[in-house]
């Protein structure tokens, strides 16, 4: 470790470059201080009760509705104002905040870009930092990049609307200490876009707008709202100026919805499905009862009943308090052969004809080549209208705890667990060399995917299942299979390409963390230790 810097009361284990003094200038470091020192406390306490929920759930307890914040559920309120640039949201694109990427984010076919510090982002420090310096860039609408053969890119007029994705209140930021332990790198990525571009994106008509992920509890809302608050305070802007779209994406947090958009009343949106996070989530959650075991991902869609149920639960939620439900990822990436091409534009149609159906306001693109597709299909489900919050979805049956924890069936194939090794690898070797979003057949892959690719095998190991063709699923089947993908990756790339990757450190990372009896929460934990 290099030495240390100490600015406020906060320790810096790299040396600032220009680059890094540009954003850590001392207000801005001040502003940061302020915000760990009295947010962190508390942060460290919510994810203490996290332990303790997923104890009792281990121990055979289902997650299920709040008695006690029925009366939350059951009165009639909404949320407070949506500004006027996020009324319409049909189509979001996603990615992480490369600098070539958030201008061809920016300029895509779309209505909103979630620039990711989150799961698309291997949390690099350079990456980080040039990150802040990309969207402060953006949000000042001189951001250009040059490649190596001289093609410039440069902002489009009238760009997409940028909302800013902080990490998830579980990852620490390494390089910046607080009383000798690591800063949550969800305040840091908050504090340096907010501090940066407040002035300027109130300017413009816009504003400082987020997307939450990862969230567990109505807790961890009002906990959000506090440091929100504090920030406004701190600036002096009304109440309310931030704005936050919540990310659905584990089990716990669909019993708390209405409890969620309450608690951040002031300052909430909407909500969004993050369906693939939803799945680890669920794999995750239930990991101790085998009777809700997953088959292969590939068959785990939204036509599933536990899936659709929360889909549908979400929309009827938020549209009853004024809030927009935002549909999932289409991870697809468009393909050059013209046959194959035409089969993901169909796939990607369906999945979000489904989702306009049932009522979504908008929904997310992870490639811009999806956008005109995509729009096509929510201009035609909204006709004059910018969403659809008058989809109230009053006539649905009561969505019940039972519904949402529902068994899902389909295959356990070895092509599958095949498959799942393969991309977890691949990701894993991406994410520790710094790459956090990343094709891998034909898929858009980031953390999420990864992450129900090695809970998946873990879970058929840890509950002796067995592949449709009778193979019982064992460490040592796994470890065969492992070695034997291995060699399919190495084939497939080519030797050049293994060789000089951290193929072998991203397998010993997925055996670890699909073999070890105690299942790991999160594999960016473990690989942010691998990571510069």
């Amino acid at each position: 470790m290099s030495q240390q810097i100490t600015r406020s009361s906060l320790d810096f284990t790299r040396q600032f470059s220009q680059q890094t003094a540009s954003v850590l200038t001392e207000p801005a470091i001040d502003f940061l201080a302020d915000l760990v020192s009295h947010f962190t406390p508390a942060r460290n306490q919510l994810l203490a009760e996290r332990k303790k929920v997923q104890a009792a759930i281990d121990e055979g307890h289902l997650p299920d509705f709040i008695s006690e914040t029925n009366s939350i559920r059951e009165s009639s309120w909404q949320i407070k104002s949506i500004p006027a640039d996020l009324q319409d949201r049909r189509v979001e694109i996603t990615g992480p905040v490369e600098r070539k990427m958030v201008i061809n984010a920016l300029n895509a076919n779309v209505k909103v870009f979630m620039a990711d510090f989150e799961d698309s982002l291997a949390p690099d420090w350079s990456k980080v930092i040039e990150g802040q310096i990309n969207l402060r860039d953006a949000v000042k609408g001189t951001i250009s990049y040059t490649n190596e053969s001289g093609k410039i890119y440069q902002l489009k007029p009238d760009p997409a609307v940028l909302v800013c994705r902080v990490r998830g209140l579980h990852l620490p930021e390494k390089h910046v200490l607080w009383q000798g332990e690591p800063i949550p790198g969800g305040l840091f990525d908050f504090a340096l876009y907010f501090f940066h571009n407040y002035r300027e994106l109130l300017a413009k008509g816009s504003g400082p707008y987020f997307y939450l992920p990862k969230m567990q509890s109505y807790q961890e809302a009002q906990w959000w709202h506090r440091v929100f608050c504090f920030a406004e305070d701190h600036v002096g802007l009304p109440r309310g100026t931030i704005k936050a779209t919540v990310l659905i994406e584990t089990l716990p947090a669909v019993f708390q919805m209405d409890e969620i958009l309450y608690h951040l009343r002031d300052h909430i949106v909407g909500l969004n499905c993050g369906r693939w996070d939803y799945i680890f989530s669920y794999i995750k959650t239930l990991k101790n009862h085998g009777d809700r075991v997953l088959p292969d991902r590939q068959v785990v869609t939204m036509e599933q009943p536990f899936l659709s149920a929360y889909s549908r639960l979400l929309i009827k939620t938020c549209h009853r308090r004024g809030a927009f439900a935002m549909g999932g990822m289409a991870a697809f990436i468009p393909s050059k052969d013209t046959q194959r091409n035409e089969w993901v534009l169909n796939k990607v149609r369906k999945d979000k004809e489904l989702e306009a159906s049932n009522g979504h306001d908008g929904t997310w693109i992870a490639h811009p080549g999806l956008a005109d597709t995509v729009m096509a299909v929510f201009d035609q489900a909204l006709g004059t209208r910018r969403n659809q919050l008058d989809v109230l979805r009053e006539h649905d049956a009561t969505i019940s705890a039972e519904q949402l924890l529902e068994p899902c069936q389909g295959a356990r194939s070895e092509e599958g667990m095949r498959a799942n090794i393969r991309v977890a690898v691949q990701y894993i070797e991406a994410w520790i060399s710094g790459n956090g979003c990343v094709p891998i057949y034909g898929l858009m892959e980031d953390a999420a995917t990864a992450e129900i690719s090695r809970t998946s095998i873990w879970q058929w190991i840890h509950h002796g299942k067995t592949l449709d063709d009778g193979q019982p699923v064992t460490k040592a089947l796994f470890h065969r299979m492992l070695a034997e993908e291995m060699q399919v990756i190495q084939q497939e790339l080519g030797d050049g390409r293994f060789s000089a990757g951290r193929f072998h450190e991203a397998a010993t990372l997925m055996e670890k963390i699909t073999t070890q009896d105690e299942l790991i929460d999160f594999l960016t934990l473990p690989g942010y230790a691998l990571l510069a």
